[in-house]
């Protein structure tokens, strides 16, 4: 049984489709790339599985059963999706980090979180730093550090490397491949970096709100 499983799938909004007959499995612990041009629905299609926006038609499935018999608390537990411009909360980036916690009644682990800042080039002392005070690349750090501080069973990432220069992307992705291969975790990526595409099993390509390519990481696409 696949672990995500979306059927005919389309979107629309203001009588335009933006998604159409979207038809897509995802196994766990796949590492899927989405690539394809601006605006051809990319950011859509995570959003739709993410469950922040909603399918016009079609059917999708989380571990077998309709999306629409989850209760969305639970299943954003488990999906979680990092946007290209992170939303950060509260004041400082503790007050972010000690979020996934907050939801779950549990107390703040800062060793696990100060360990995470420093797997991504961040010292100790960014538990402290005001969200103003931060940069738009450590924004996406911190955004993607509360996402896996509970590793969830599917990371959905949009764009999360765009504000990084080189060597924090760099740090970023092996980060990642180290995550993937210590877990089953299931990674959903859109990326405009070719190298940080390559990095997948699987990939997909959208143009227009289609599916045109499909691929694993040694044979390229295939229509």
């Amino acid at each position: 049984m696949s672990l995500l499983e979306i059927k005919n799938l389309s979107f629309e909004a203001a009588n335009k489709k933006i998604l159409e007959n979207i038809q897509l499995t995802v196994d766990e612990g796949d590492f899927l790339s989405i690539t394809g041009p601006s605006g051809s629905g990319k950011s859509t299609l995570l959003k739709i599985i993410a469950t922040i926006s909603s399918k016009t038609s079609g059917e999708f499935f989380y571990n077998g059963k309709p999306i629409e018999s989850y209760e969305p608390t639970e299943y954003r537990k488990e999906v979680s999706y990092c946007f290209q411009s992170p939303v950060l909360f509260g004041e400082t980036v503790k007050d972010n980090l000690a979020f996934p916690y907050t939801i779950r009644e549990m107390k703040f682990d800062e060793t696990k979180a100060v360990e995470y800042l420093k797997t991504v080039g961040l010292p100790e002392e960014y538990l402290d730093k005001t969200i103003n005070s931060l940069s738009g690349g450590e924004k996406q750090r911190i955004a993607l550090i509360r996402n896996v501080l509970f590793q969830p069973k599917i990371l959905l990432l949009d764009e999360v490397t765009s504000a990084l220069d080189e060597e924090n992307r760099q740090i970023i992705w092996k980060w990642l491949q180290d995550m993937r291969q210590k877990t089953k975790m299931t990674i959903l990526m859109i990326s405009h970096n070719e190298e940080e595409a390559a990095l997948a099993d699987k990939h997909i390509h959208i143009v227009t709100g289609k599916i045109v390519g499909k691929g694993g990481a040694e044979n390229g696409f295939t229509s």
